[in-house]
């Protein structure tokens, strides 16, 4: 759900639309008729049945949802874009929004009255450009959390609470790192706190990985950074300057890349996008923990035969737990063919009406308190504790939440910092590398 765009695509839209291009509006097929597009195939369901209520509320309104998997859906949307193909509405993610909003490919939306009070905090300021101008409508939100096989940690002695209790820091990992090494099992049945340990020949690894993780870490190590003290830009929302070139972000990828030559995190030759990602490593035995994102509590409660659970990520050096918030929103196409009825539409989608239809059906949180509270009590039904990810929502005290980084040129960050992330986790480079990439970023961002 939440993984990553093609930046290629990006280029070639960008040089369509500067050179005029991109003409024409949209695939709704009349005024009668408001394309919507999403890639989420379990949310599919939810928003069938919010356009089912919509279109009874709105006599004469068709919604025609098309779902598309997210390599297609991103690939298809941008070349829509181009081609005058594009839907009316769209789900939006925050990685995409500042170069879209930049290319004006988005229709600014200030006239809904969307009130940020209305949906979870920061969700719905994280929509507005940089022109002042709203271009999404909140529609749900997500936070990571620790994923562990119940068997595993139970054999290996750990209880829930002890997992609910751990810590970190960069010197020597602290009680995450001991636990992790605990539940890293070589070919002979040593643990990798345990002598004559084989880091060489692993049969269970204590985290699984999700590579690289570009230039957010979002399931990999923002948690880790964030809990330091580490921002990815000099301000929160638009920065002009991202700080990979930190001592404290580098101090923390250097600890973190160093689990996977420790023996307790698999190289990053183990991980693939497609077919091999930690959710897989886990539900093949391969991985005891990881983190991953709310999104994914189906995916992993599904597994049969595997009692799957969730932690709170560690407590950091700066005494708090962290996780990235992110939030995705839906946004009306400029060349819509219909906007009077994508604007409905999006207001509906918006509402505690659609909202607390799609929480009831307990596939994401939603972005209104109501539409939480709903998914929540649907998870609860199905015996799925989903605390670890909504503790840190309400309890800012002992959790810092953070976005996404919200800038422009977010595909040519993300270009030049996957490169730079697997050099280092892969092939040893050193972290200080950053301090170059970081400097090709910021240069960009200064256009």
């Amino acid at each position: 759900m939440r993984l990553r765009t093609l930046t290629a695509l990006a280029g070639a839209l960008t040089l369509s639309l500067v050179t005029g291009c991109a003409q024409g509006g949209g695939t709704g097929a009349s005024s009668n008729t408001v394309t919507y597009w999403l890639w989420d195939a379990n949310q599919l369901p939810a928003y069938q049945a919010c356009a089912k209520g919509f279109e009874k509320e709105n006599p004469g309104l068709d919604v025609r949802i098309t779902q598309l998997g997210w390599s297609d859906y991103w690939t298809k949307l941008t070349a829509g874009f181009i081609a005058g193909t594009q839907p009316d509405v769209f789900t939006d993610h925050i990685q995409n929004f500042g170069q879209f909003a930049d290319l004006k490919v988005l229709e600014p939306l200030d006239d809904l009255g969307i009130d940020d009070s209305a949906y979870q905090p920061g969700l719905a300021a994280n929509w507005i450009g940089k022109d002042g101008h709203r271009y999404g409508a909140p529609k749900d939100w997500d936070t990571v959390a620790l994923f562990y096989n119940a068997r595993m940690t139970a054999d290996a002695g750990l209880t829930p609470e002890e997992l609910n209790s751990l810590d970190w820091n960069p010197d020597d990992g602290g009680t995450f790192e001991k636990a992790i090494a605990h539940l890293t099992i070589d070919r002979n049945g040593r643990r990798g706190d345990e002598p004559g340990f084989d880091r060489h020949h692993v049969k269970v690894y204590g985290l699984a990985t999700g590579g690289g993780g570009y230039g957010d870490g979002q399931t990999q190590w923002s948690n880790f950074a964030a809990s330091a003290g580490w921002n990815y830009l000099d301000k929160a929302r638009w920065g002009t300057k991202y700080q990979y070139d930190s001592r404290t972000f580098q101090s923390v990828i250097k600890w973190y890349f160093g689990l996977a030559k420790k023996g307790y995190m698999p190289p990053l030759t183990d991980y693939n996008v497609q077919s091999n990602q930690q959710n897989t490593q886990i539900a093949a035995g391969k991985a005891a923990t990881t983190f991953d994102g709310a999104w994914m509590i189906s995916t992993y409660a599904g597994f049969k035969g595997k009692d799957i659970r969730t932690a709170l990520t560690p407590v950091g050096p700066t005494g708090k737990r962290a996780t990235m918030m992110n939030g995705l929103a839906d946004s009306i196409t400029k060349a819509s063919r219909n906007k009077e009825g994508a604007r409905k539409w999006v207001s509906y989608l918006a509402s505690d009406e659609c909202q607390k239809v799609v929480g009831g059906y307990g596939v994401v949180f939603p972005a209104t308190p109501a539409g939480t509270e709903a998914a929540v009590a649907a998870y609860r039904k199905k015996g799925i504790d989903v605390s670890a990810f909504t503790e840190p929502v309400a309890d800012k005290k002992r959790f810092r939440t953070f976005s996404y980084p919200i800038a422009s040129y977010s595909a040519d960050m993300t270009a030049l910092m996957q490169p730079a992330m697997e050099d280092i986790y892969g092939n040893g480079k050193p972290v200080s590398s950053l301090d170059e990439t970081n400097d090709q970023i910021n240069l960009i961002l200064s256009q």
